[in-house]
């Protein structure tokens, strides 16, 4: 495949880029470095610093001989966008390339206009470029289980059948977001599924869960291909975030009653996930949905897993919960159904105390790049 990896410079936008790669697929990157920008902008910079995306494709050519070709722009710039997908000719699209951050987008009105227009202009161009170059790719939008909230009923795979005064349809699962980065992504579904039925595109929409962990197949032997690692509240991840709290000697911040439950994934499997995906793609006017993760997990579980290997390490990690900085519920029903990738072949890395060490030795080989102000300001909604 000739695989385009939009947002190809995040945290796993890159993996995903080697990942094909090293299975053998013409691979392209694009970045216009916004994650990296906003970090610096909010003193949120990641725990070890990474190369740029042309230093990244040269080492990776390094290991094994592949080229990869960077484009580094915005997608919410048609000038741009129209060159790269007239010239690469992508039969595959991963798209990524968004602001990745449901903290972010609460900060401020700022924050809450960049991520509209970013978000919903990227993937907007996107399609257009898709008619205009490539109607036949087909695009892998990595949407969030987030969009889903937490209904009191059981979450379907992105569909569900109803009954209504003696008539019946299928229609979206109904939607209801608890960011301005998460209503986003349900605009995104809407967008790509009215596209499809409108011009026929092939779309798979990728409900994710939170992904933690550091270590891929491809970046085992060289540091420089690690992805980039934030710690902070604002782009961190839920048990990434835990690691570097138990490291630092500051106690787990768990929000409220830390009964709040989601599904989670660890990094390898995101990819297992987007390979499977691009390998059985959606049909002409398709809109593909699969719920992406593979365990369930309330905040104190998490916790209590970090203290309980951070002990075992030496470490003496403390619990301790805070006054809830999100409108949340802090203990409800979760019973979201994820069989669809199981069907394709994925095979689950589970949550384990070898694979949370593995985690969190990598972070404690950082413990003095560890910015303890990064860890907790208070990002409130």
């Amino acid at each position: 495949m000739r695989v385009l990896v939009l947002g190809g410079d995040g945290y796993l936008g890159w993996p995903t880029a080697m990942h094909f790669s090293a299975k053998g697929h013409e691979v392209a990157v694009l970045d216009n470095y916004l994650r990296r920008n906003l970090a610096r902008e909010t003193d949120n910079e990641i725990l070890y610093p990474t190369p740029n995306l042309h230093e990244r494709t040269r080492i990776w050519k390094e290991h094994c001989g592949k080229d990869m070709p960077v484009y580094i722009g915005d997608l919410c710039d048609w000038s741009f966008i129209n060159r790269v997908f007239a010239e690469f000719q992508p039969d595959t699209i991963i798209h990524y390339a968004e602001q990745p951050s449901a903290p972010y987008s609460m900060l401020n009105a700022d924050a809450a206009r960049l991520t509209l227009n970013n978000n919903i202009g990227a993937t907007g161009n996107v399609v257009l470029a898709m008619k205009e170059h490539c109607p036949d790719a087909h695009l892998i939008k990595l949407g969030t289980m987030g969009e889903y909230g937490t209904p009191n009923i059981d979450i379907e795979e992105g569909w569900l059948d109803i009954e209504h005064k003696g008539r019946s349809q299928k229609f979206l699962f109904p939607r209801q977001a608890g960011s301005l980065y998460h209503t986003t992504k349900v605009m995104d579904t809407d967008l790509l599924w009215f596209y499809v039925r409108t011009w026929g595109l092939r779309v798979t929409d990728l409900m994710q869960g939170p992904v933690y962990g550091i270590f891929t197949d491809e970046n085992q032997h060289d540091d420089r291909l690690l992805p980039c690692f934030a710690y902070d509240e604002v782009f961190g991840t839920v048990l990434n975030r835990f690691a570097v709290q138990a490291v630092a000697g500051h106690p787990l911040t768990v929000y409220g009653k830390g009964g709040q439950t989601r599904g989670y994934l660890n990094i390898k499997d995101t990819l297992q996930c987007l390979l499977l995906a691009a390998e059985n793609p959606a049909n002409t006017g398709e809109l593909k949905i699969y719920n992406q993760f593979t365990e369930t997990f309330s905040v104190n579980q998490l916790a209590d897993w970090v203290q309980k290997v951070g002990n075992s390490m030496g470490l003496s990690v403390e619990v301790k919960g805070i006054d809830n900085p999100r409108k949340e519920m802090e203990e409800h029903y979760y019973s979201p159904a994820h069989t669809g990738l199981l069907e394709l072949g994925l095979h689950p890395t589970l949550l384990s105390e070898e694979v949370l060490s593995g985690i969190m030795n990598k972070v404690n080989s950082h413990r003095e790049d560890i910015v303890s102000d990064r860890i907790f300001r208070g990002v409130n909604w």
